[in-house]
């Protein structure tokens, strides 16, 4: 599967990251799959998502129902954008995105359920 997200919202949540920073956040990530491609149009702030150092978290039961949240993104302050085995048992969706300190393109990994790598692909 590969992942499409464009440049401006990826870069909003990279600086919504760096402004919480060393605190982890949690976004829901709004798109469509279809087939082998998920792309990411835009992204939400969860309903009582609350975070700090070394966690993020909101009540998935709070989430009202939207069959076009795909995912979720949260950071990684302490700079690795691998998912922990945490991320991968609490995983919501399609995919997951992981944005890691110092918060550039460059320090994104996407990945599906199973933890396998997802390609980014930065559209305009």
């Amino acid at each position: 599967m590969r992942l499409k997200i464009s440049r401006g919202v990826l870069g909003s949540m990279l600086a919504w990251a760096g402004e919480r920073h060393p605190n982890e956040i949690v976004l829901l990530l709004r798109g469509q799959v279809d087939k082998d491609v998920a792309r990411v149009d835009e992204f939400l702030f969860p309903p009582h998502a609350s975070g700090g150092r070394g966690f993020a978290q909101f009540p998935a039961h709070m989430l009202p129902i939207d069959f076009s949240v795909i995912g979720t993104a949260h950071s990684h302050p302490a700079g690795s954008s691998k998912p922990s085995s945490t991320d991968l048992n609490k995983f919501y969706g399609k995919v997951m995105m992981i944005l890691s300190h110092p918060y550039r393109d460059d320090c994104v990994g996407a990945y599906d359920s199973q933890g396998k790598p997802l390609e980014i692909e930065l559209i305009v």
